[in-house]
């Protein structure tokens, strides 16, 4: 019976183990100052670094982000100390920077369950495997 006690003591204990990771960037912590005289993106990159995200529509954005996710067994992951860098930038000009933090952004709530893709063919298990029936060469052939 002690024995039992005990690994489900250790096992208690196993499970509510606390980690952290940084996800991105690791922003200095007068991110806004030193950002503020930025006027060019050469300096920007020597600053910061590559973006994570460009923006394709609409005015050009370079988008840098950083947190910390948070285990702490079982649980679902939280993310902390979340900061955000967007820059404005037009050709080799940066217009404007604004760093946004934990209570700037907003509660995303991510789905659960799959995406569906638009007029995709589903097919069971033994459908696939008929469907790749010819379709590889043997092998040795060079094909």
């Amino acid at each position: 019976m002690k024995k039992v006690c005990a690994l489900l003591m250790m096992l208690m204990v196993v499970g509510c183990t606390f980690q952290t990771q940084h996800r991105g960037y690791v922003f200095p912590s007068d991110l806004q100052a030193e950002v503020a005289t930025v006027t060019k993106t050469s300096e920007l990159l020597d600053k910061v670094g590559a973006p994570q995200v460009k923006t394709v529509h609409g005015d050009e954005v370079w988008i840098y982000f950083g947190a910390d996710e948070n285990y702490r067994g079982p649980l679902a992951p939280t993310f902390t100390n979340e900061m955000v860098l967007l820059a404005w930038v037009k050709g080799n000009k940066v217009l404007k920077t604004q760093v946004l933090h934990d209570a700037d952004l907003p509660d995303v709530k991510i789905a659960e369950g799959e995406t569906q893709i638009p007029a995709a063919i589903e097919l069971n298990a033994l459908e696939e495997l008929f469907n790749n029936i010819g379709r590889f060469s043997p092998a040795g052939l060079g094909q």
